[in-house]
């Protein structure tokens, strides 16, 4: 399968900072991939730079095999759904989905608007004002505008934040149905790693201006690349240089090896399907251990030793 999208070796900067830092990336046709890392890392820049809303100070970013550097957003195959989705108060919502197809002089731009809301389950306000819609409503409409231009790209900045966390839930699942029955290459701008995690074929992990890793969720969750990576996509309980994730951590009453360690559990929360176990070990730092719920009650102040697996250790 081909590259839509590459990047070689991409710099920004603006007066008396570097934004993005050398960044390197290529993007398979057709899937699904997450930018995500912590604000200000450089993500949103990076986006702007493959939209063509802004320029890189050096590098390269090719589609499709050509480099389009000095080419502006409307003359490239990329349409971009913004974080407040852009939409155009005063038309109704089949207005606004039309209107890139109209401005491109595409036949039945009408019909092919109509389609695009079905798509999106917003038939039946297609005569609507974006004012009239909810949140949730409005980022549908965003993404028909943009997936009814079937671009080689799609680009996604931090389209959820504004919504509230159920309906951020439901978004996802939809954005992912979306993606695979368009075929349209996503890629998504986000700072939260669940969404990262949860939505994408591939993911690439930002800090300081540079991409750190790029993996299939489970490998850069599971085998992260450096300490940042493993502390950014998931809480790590860290014994010295080694890293242990809170669901590969046990807390036992009783010691069962050489290795265990003495603490004192001084907190236990309930989450629903599991237990947070909050122990101090007594050079004064915390371990947490995330067990099922419904099986041992430890009780807060009673001594233990945190215990786990080698093979579920990670070192850098």
């Amino acid at each position: 399968m081909g590259h839509v999208l590459e990047l070689r070796n991409i710099v920004k900067d603006y007066p008396g900072h570097r934004a993005v830092d050398g960044v390197s990336l290529r993007l398979e046709s057709g899937k699904f991939y997450s930018l995500v890392g912590p604000s200000g890392c450089g993500k949103t820049t990076t986006l702007r730079m493959v939209g063509g809303f802004e320029r890189p100070t050096s590098g390269e970013v090719w589609l499709n095999g050509t480099m389009v550097n000095s080419l502006p957003p409307h003359q490239r195959d990329v349409s971009t759904v913004f974080q407040s989705y852009a939409l155009f108060p005063h038309l109704t919502v089949l207005e606004n989905v039309a209107f890139g197809l109209r401005e491109r002089r595409v036949p039945d731009a009408v019909g092919l608007a109509d389609a695009a809301l079905a798509r999106v389950h917003l038939s039946s306000k297609a005569g609507n004002k974006p004012g009239q819609l909810s949140g949730g409503e409005r980022q549908r409409v965003a993404l028909a505008r943009s997936l009814v231009l079937e671009p080689q790209i799609l680009l996604l900045d931090e389209p959820l934040a504004a919504l509230d966390p159920n309906l951020r839930r439901q978004m996802r699942a939809e954005l992912k149905a979306l993606q695979r029955s368009s075929g349209i290459t996503f890629l998504f701008i986000t700072h939260d790693r669940e969404e990262a995690l949860s939505l994408s074929d591939h993911v690439a992990i930002m800090n300081a201006g540079r991409i750190e890793q790029l993996d299939t969720p489970e490998s850069a969750y599971h085998r992260p690349a450096t300490r940042f990576v493993a502390g950014f996509l998931g809480a790590m309980n860290w014994f010295g240089d080694v890293g242990v994730r809170p669901e590969r951590t046990r807390m036992s009453l009783a010691r069962r090896d050489d290795a265990s360690l003495p603490a004192t559990l001084e907190s236990v929360l309930f989450l629903g399907n599991s237990l947070h176990l909050h122990a101090r070990l007594p050079n004064g730092s915390t371990v947490v251990a995330e067990i099922p719920s419904g099986g041992v009650v430890l009780r807060e102040g009673t001594s233990v030793w945190i215990e786990w697996d080698p093979a579920d250790e990670m070192r850098w």
